[in-house]
């Protein structure tokens, strides 16, 4: 890969203003006279791999206490590996390669050699043909206990899975998320690094540090009792569980506060996950492995609210967006957890049935929607009657629409999903819903290609962001009309009345909104006016799912505003509900939101939501155990850190460096002796001359 060799003129720079400019950074770092004043450059826009650790070992990357320091190499092919590897006179070496480099085969190769690589950085850019870091098979150890289904047994179902996110790096890796650094490095690369010819490149050299020293080490059980190890009055978290929150709401709300079994009462379960993972944590954007399912989701329950409060079901119905299902379904496995225990306002013989929205990605007219369900509960009569009866409410619910629900196959084991979480606690019938039969269909399951352009999220470039926030995309037409079938489903499920189903439709405007926010650009204006004033700072300029917390706070105000009430409370009222005659917080969330702002105004039209959403955390259980090698509960950590840094700057030659140090210890001698021999001799040196007393002027 050949890249144009740019040119900088010498810039007209201010101490204050010194090397601030990305694109004078390089002239920077070859000016003698302003390497006294700045040496190093830092780089702002990166995103490391970190360590995480689970009850067996530790996967991810780490650098020394000090950081890890190499002179920078820019890969242009796998065959440029020999000079960083074997070749190359100055190890260890700073590896820049871009996205299309970034495999399992590079990276283990760089592995195995670690001696002279100190580390990775990886350009983000044109996407691969397929991509995914994650296993062959996910969750693998945490699902439905059936010795012949498990474990990928019958259905490989991530075939393009590597396996690297779960790889063990002993040196630091980072992404490059800024493009003007990028140039930056590889134009310093090319003006001090470059090979010319097979010979070795004369100093100075450019180099690199990187800071990502994690403080665990071995396994989340290691790492929990050197936390809970407590030497001063404010002791140092070594590591932190995984997990965040969970966002659920019921069509009819029970008093949170009452927990356990009700009496009389039965459920229908509509689950979604929301997180999602890549080799990058920060980098998980998830569209087709989980926004596309929750944002489905969403737009049927907006879809419910006007039928179920005109026609109520018999049955209830329960929303719930789990987060960590990814690191072996944390969300799902404290909802199961707690309604085993009595901290739920249900427990499990409540729960009549499951839907469950997994990966639906954009369809074509005529294509289809795959119905799995779990072989071996079905086995029970009762059981398989249900699923049935779900089946077909799905297949009639698609009438008018442009796909269709086909069941995946009566044999095959389910695909990895939150459902099987329920299915280990009790046989409960149930369906997920999933754009593939067998493998997955996404060429990105789990890593950061799978990101708004992979859902074919396009949008003209003639309009503005607001514009775009408003434009339906085919996209959003599409899960418009899954979002339509879902609810339809849904209603029938929950013993609705029939003439009602045809007035059930999701709305396209909805699901464009969402999804531009959760996939493009989080800061506009339909998300800034579902959301309370002060997390207004959540919203960011990209998407909204590379952030967990702002994550669940979305959705947790989306689906307020989507199924809630507008009421006339005040700001005041709204935050202590419970002081006014006809409200109560035990049943309801109240939720103070911004609003729009009106035309030709400055000023929004806050309000108060009334509500049933509740969000929730969502840790393993095995932390409330105190189980950390549990085999029955996600014991994944994330070790904790100082600081991450990077930053480039040139390096002397050795030779040139010990001459420096001869050079200054010669000096510090020599001042050594010169200073002895002076106060030795400091009375002959510095005597005053007596004058003669009888002296005359």
């Amino acid at each position: 890969m050949n890249y144009e060799h740019k040119h900088f003129a010498a810039p007209t720079l201010t101490p204050d203003k010194l090397c601030t400019d990305q694109y004078n950074l390089v002239w920077c770092l070859g000016n003698t006279s302003l390497q006294k004043l700045k040496i190093y450059v830092e780089l702002n826009n990166t995103v490391p791999c970190v360590r995480l650790l689970n009850a067996t070992h530790q996967i991810g990357c780490q650098s020394s206490i000090s950081g890890d320091t190499g002179v920078i190499h820019v890969l242009e092919s796998e065959a440029d590996l020999e000079w960083p590897l074997s070749k190359g006179p100055n190890p260890p070496y700073m590896v820049l390669l871009e996205s299309s480099l970034f495999t399992k085969s590079i990276m283990m190769k760089m592995k195995n050699a670690s001696s002279r690589v100190a580390g990775v950085v990886v350009v983000p850019k044109t996407s691969p043909r397929e991509f995914s870091p994650h296993t062959t098979c996910p969750n693998e150890n945490t699902g439905r206990r059936i010795s012949n289904l498990a474990h990928c047994n019958q259905t490989v179902w991530n075939p393009r899975g590597n396996g690297l996110s779960y790889e063990e790096f002993d040196f630091p890796v980072f992404s490059l998320k800024e493009d003007n650094e990028t140039e930056v490095i590889k134009q310093c690369y090319f003006d001090h690094n470059r090979v010319v010819n097979g010979s070795g490149p004369q100093y100075p050299l450019c180099a690199m540090q990187l800071f990502s020293h994690m403080f665990a080490v071995t396994d989340t059980a290691t790492c929990m009792r050197r936390s809970n190890i407590d030497f001063s009055s404010s002791p140092v978290m070594v590591c932190d569980p995984l997990g965040g929150y969970n966002v659920w709401a019921f069509i009819r709300p029970y008093n949170s506060t009452a927990f356990g079994h009700k009496e009389n009462e039965s459920v229908v379960i509509a689950a979604a996950r929301l997180d999602s993972r890549a080799f990058f944590l920060q980098d998980s954007t998830g569209a087709e492995g989980s926004v596309s399912g929750f944002v489905t989701l969403l737009a049927a329950a907006q879809a419910l609210r006007q039928a179920t409060q005109e026609a109520p079901p018999t049955r209830n119905i329960l929303f719930a967006f789990f987060h960590g299902e990814v690191f072996d379904y944390i969300g799902s496995s404290r909802m199961v957890y707690n309604m085993k225990n009595n901290k739920f306002v249900i427990d499990l013989d409540n729960v009549h049935s499951i839907l469950e929205i997994g990966q639906v990605k954009t369809l074509r007219s005529g294509s289809n929607l795959f119905l799995h369900s779990d072989p071996v509960s079905r086995r029970n009569n009762t059981v398989d009657d249900e699923v049935t009866n779900l089946v077909n409410n799905l297949h009639s619910s698609t009438a008018g629409l442009n796909f269709s629900f086909v069941e995946s196959g009566f044999s095959q084991p389910l695909p990895p999903s939150s459902f099987q979480r329920f299915l280990r606690a009790r046989a409960i019938p149930g369906i997920v819903l999933a754009d593939h039969q067998t493998a997955f269909n996404n060429r990105y399951y789990e890593s950061f290609y799978d990101n708004a352009a992979h859902l074919n999220l396009t949008y003209p470039s003639n309009l503005s962001p607001e514009e775009q926030l408003e434009f339906v995309t085919d996209t959003a037409k599409s899960l418009t009309e899954v979002a339509t079938a879902v609810a339809r489903a849904l209603f029938k499920q929950a013993g609705g009345n029939d003439s009602q189903v045809n007035n059930i439709n999701a709305d396209p405007k909805t699901v464009t909104q969402m999804l531009y926010g959760f996939l493009v650009r989080s800061n506009n204006s339909w998300f800034q006016a579902v959301m309370a004033p002060e997390l207004k700072d959540v919203l960011r300029e990209h998407s909204a799912t590379t952030d967990a917390n702002a994550l669940t706070y979305l959705v947790q105000y989306l689906l307020a505003n989507l199924t809630g009430t507008a009421t006339n409370l005040t700001q005041s009222q709204c935050k202590k509900p419970d002081e006014l005659p006809n409200e109560s917080t035990y049943v309801y969330s109240y939720l103070w939101v911004q609003g729009m702002v009106p035309p030709n105004s400055t000023q929004r039209e806050s309000f108060c939501v009334r509500t049933a959403v509740r969000r929730v955390m969502a840790v393993s259980p095995a932390f409330d155990l105190g189980d950390y090698v549990s085999k029955e509960y996600s014991t994944w950590t994330e070790s904790q850190r100082k600081f991450i840094k990077a930053r480039i700057f040139l390096v002397a030659s050795r030779d040139l460096e010990m001459m420096t140090l001869g050079v200054g210890v010669a000096v510090l001698f020599t001042s050594l002796l010169v200073t002895y021999f002076v106060s030795t001799k400091a009375d002959v040196l510095f005597s005053a001359v007596r004058e003669p007393a009888n002296a005359a002027y």
